[in-house]
């Protein structure tokens, strides 16, 4: 089981949007995909198609059982039925709302994620985590939880700005990591979101982060509508348009995850 957070300190950079299509990509490709929605306003919760409730609060404080707060998700709202025909995977959500920004208050333990994200490795292969924009407690213990991490961002000064941010938290949980033996959080990669070609300041921050991180820098997502029209829908583009050019969009990006997953195997 691999657990892959989606991070960065600043918000609208489509970290939701890349989550969600991430877990859908893999669960379309056959594997056993857990989304946790760990930001309070619960958007991943929403664009799955479900409703807000506690679910992440429910689990690392309630100490609820996994089969009370995973909801399946609809094959419909995030694959066509073609792909679904040819695929075995499952894309489970554990859904969020404004409890959510408690769960930092009501917990002392920084492995509380940990030990409850531990109990799916024999029946999971990947968990993706949603992260809010706000660090807090509860961002200390996804970090003990996460192996890996997937940071969108824009390319203008705020959103490397959060990175930046979001890498340093990072490099602080790493000793501690390997104090208790749980290996560093590695950087999958770092995705392009919302890229408008042919801009110069787009060029040229585009230049500056392959620049800066080489090949951790991944395909830029491009900017189209067929994104919000999804959103609204609450599918995703794989089910929406998927033979449009946004949906080969996120198609490469979940590739590449898949890619990389593979390669630090």
């Amino acid at each position: 089981m691999k657990v892959i957070t989606l991070l960065n300190e600043k918000g609208g950079v489509a970290k939701t949007t890349m989550a969600i299509h991430a877990a859908a990509g893999l669960a379309i490709k056959g594997y056993r995909v857990v989304v946790i929605d760990a930001d309070a306003q619960g958007h991943a919760t929403i664009a799955l198609g479900r409703q807000k409730e506690p679910g992440f609060y429910d689990l690392i404080v309630r100490d609820a059982p996994f089969d009370q707060v995973l909801r399946r998700i609809s094959p419909e709202r995030y694959a066509t039925r073609e792909q679904m025909e040819r695929s075995n995977g499952d894309l489970l959500l554990v859904p969020s709302n404004v409890e959510t920004r408690s769960i930092s208050q009501n917990i002392s333990d920084a492995f509380a994620v940990l030990k409850r994200v531990m109990q799916l490795r024999e029946a999971i292969d990947f968990v993706i985590f949603d992260t809010s924009p706000t660090p807090s407690l509860t961002h200390a213990s996804i970090y003990m939880a996460t192996d890996a991490i997937v940071m969108p961002t824009k390319l203008e000064a705020w959103s490397f700005d959060g990175l930046r941010e979001s890498m340093a938290h990072r490099d602080q949980f790493q000793p501690i990591r390997q104090q208790y033996g749980l290996g560093t959080i590695k950087l999958y990669g770092i995705v392009p979101t919302l890229y408008r070609r042919g801009t110069l300041e787009q060029e040229t921050n585009l230049e500056v982060l392959r620049e800066r991180f080489g090949d951790k820098v991944w395909d830029p997502i491009p900017m189209r509508t067929i994104w919000s029209e999804a959103a609204t829908a609450k599918r995703t583009v794989f089910s929406l348009a998927p033979r449009s050019k946004t949906a080969a969009d996120a198609w490469r990006f979940v590739n590449k995850m898949e890619e990389v997953v593979n390669v630090s195997e």
